[in-house]
């Protein structure tokens, strides 16, 4: 009877070290602090709706910095006049961590009001591709029939990073709507 007792104090002893030592090693893997995704999959936690330290018209897309080309060749006006011509303008965003997410806005404009917008996803991750269906469904609730001037969008549809991508389109599509087009 003693082996038996002795047998069974020495197991409850080993499964009680056991246990300390699992629990002395994972006592430091936990946080009291949630702390926001920043991930390629995440886009950024800032509710703004520019990237911060982003670089107007920089010629490479990279992490925070999304940057917009013009698909249709319009020339640019130096500065945003305010004074918009009529047109379809299209224009592709890019950004993410080496700048392959992109999104191409086909916006319509007339008397300086967005009258239609139509934006196309493009991403080899399942997550982003998620974030620009959702953003192209949501988008033109937020923007058709506004001001083409000063408009912005904050995160919309929970896409950070593509909302910041079409902020970019609507850079150049001033640039572009601004240009002199009487030569």
């Amino acid at each position: 009877m003693a082996t038996s007792k002795s047998r069974g104090l020495v197991t409850a002893s080993a499964t009680l070290a056991t246990l300390v030592a699992v629990g002395s090693l994972l006592g430091g893997c936990g946080s009291q602090q949630a702390k926001p995704m920043d991930d390629e999959f995440a886009g950024s936690s800032a509710e703004s709706s520019s990237a911060p330290g982003s670089a107007e018209g920089s010629g490479e897309a990279g992490e925070g910095k999304p940057t917009a080309v013009s698909r249709d060749g319009l020339p640019t006006a130096p500065a945003d006049t305010g004074n918009y011509h009529d047109g379809t303008y299209a224009l592709t965003g890019k950004y993410g961590h080496d700048g392959s997410d992109s999104i191409d806005v086909d916006l319509d404009l007339s008397g300086g009001q967005v009258t239609r917008v139509q934006v196309q996803g493009h991403s080899d991750s399942p997550i982003s591709r998620g974030h620009m269906e959702r953003f192209a469904q949501a988008v033109p609730g937020v923007v058709q029939g506004r001001p083409l001037r000063d408009l912005k969008v904050q995160k919309v549809a929970g896409a950070s990073w593509t909302s910041d991508a079409f902020n970019k389109a609507l850079d150049l599509a001033r640039l572009e709507a601004s240009a002199d087009r009487s030569s």
